[in-house]
């Protein structure tokens, strides 16, 4: 592992702003940009593909998102984005009369509602709705409650989008040990800032974009699919890719791979690949676990800061991590993030709260910077 303060100079938006929005879409680093500016620029002067370096790319994004999430490579296939992912499983689960999906509708990112939401109106497979505790999140309690005989996926998401609040996956995952029944989680708001093991949780199928905390790009994520379910999820797309013997144009030869490469029906994009794999270069030489103490320990820092200002801040101090949200009683959303904006803050604005995300190159003179750009906005301090 190397010092986090050294990635700093990676992330030329570190020199203009005090970014805390990777909840949302991340700056990626330089060495990023180098990745596909080299994989374009050899297309430009060559004009013709290197199938085999370009397969050796693609290969070495997988071992290393593999890596981090703690499976193996062929359980990892491409994807556009989390969405395309979690609709993968929706669409090619082998579903039965009956069977039905338990999620928490009400606090899901859409891309984790809408294909369940689907199933249940075609009739494929009814929508049980999970509720949520205090703090916005899927607890095993309430998910135990909500299955029943004919539940077929828990879906549910690793964090909370609008407000930072963790899963507790490994309960969730012992719970549909039990129960057999499929995990399938949105990973996309926390893989890359805290430590996952998808081996160990119990998770069967994982989908996530690279564009937030993996700091890479739009366009590009990975899924992972248990090996032990692979031969349950028909590939809704299909094409050459898919088969054993993809590269052989002039035989036909239908055999679907028994793997997660199945889910890749055709010609990869591997310029965004070759980004997504430096993107995980990066988190890699940082180590997974660096970087979740340093990122806990800003929010914690920050949240602080904001609740000696009057802030409504959540998750509780006890629960905090990676993300948080706040709000002021007399000051609306709208003034405080603009203030933030005119600060140099960036940071977003989710479900009547300012969330903010930081990640590795962040600092904790940041976070002081931001809570006195808080407290400049207060009515104490206002004209």
């Amino acid at each position: 592992m190397t010092s986090l303060a050294s990635f700093r100079d990676e992330f030329p938006v570190s020199r203009t702003h005090i970014f805390l929005n990777h909840a949302g879409v991340a700056p990626t680093s330089t060495r990023v940009v180098r990745a596909v500016h080299r994989f374009m620029d050899s297309i430009a002067r060559e004009g013709r593909p290197d199938f085999d370096a370009w397969e050796s790319v693609a290969q070495d994004c997988r071992e290393r998102f593999a890596r981090l999430i703690g499976c193996e490579a062929d359980e990892v296939a491409f994807v556009r984005n989390t969405s395309h992912g979690l609709s993968l499983l929706a669409s090619g689960l082998d579903w039965r009369p009956g069977d039905r999906v338990a999620a928490a509708a009400s606090v899901e990112y859409p891309s984790n509602v809408y294909p369940w939401m689907d199933l249940d109106r075609r009739g494929i497979a009814a929508l049980d709705l999970i509720p949520v505790d205090e703090h916005g999140t899927v607890t095993v309690e309430a998910a135990e409650r909500a299955l029943g005989p004919d539940t077929r996926v828990l879906a549910v998401s690793s964090a909370q989008y609008a407000t930072g609040a963790v899963t507790d996956l490994a309960g969730l995952g012992r719970l549909c040990r039990e129960r057999g029944v499929l995990l399938c989680v949105d990973g996309i708001q926390t893989v890359g800032a805290l430590p996952i093991d998808v081996r160990e949780a119990g998770v069967h199928f994982l989908s996530a974009d690279s564009h937030k905390w993996m700091l890479g790009m739009m366009g590009i994520g990975a899924v992972f699919v248990d090996r032990s379910v692979v031969g349950r999820i028909h590939p809704p797309l299909l094409g050459w890719r898919s088969t054993t013997d993809a590269f052989n144009f002039d035989r036909v030869h239908f055999e679907l791979l028994d793997h997660a490469g199945r889910y890749e029906e055709g010609s990869l994009a591997y310029p965004l690949i070759a980004g997504f794999g430096a993107a995980l270069e990066l988190l890699e030489e940082a180590g997974i676990s660096a970087i979740a103490g340093h990122v806990c320990a800003l929010v914690a820092d920050l949240g602080e800061r904001l609740e000696r200002l009057g802030c409504v801040a959540t998750p509780d101090a006890g629960s905090r991590r990676h993300i948080l949200t706040f709000r002021h009683p007399g000051v609306d959303n709208e003034t405080l993030l603009a203030g933030l904006e005119r600060a140099g803050v960036v940071a977003s604005l989710r479900r009547a709260r300012i969330r903010v995300a930081p990640h590795l190159y962040n600092t904790h003179e940041e976070m002081r910077r931001v809570a006195d750009a808080v407290g400049a906005l207060l009515p104490a301090n206002v004209g």
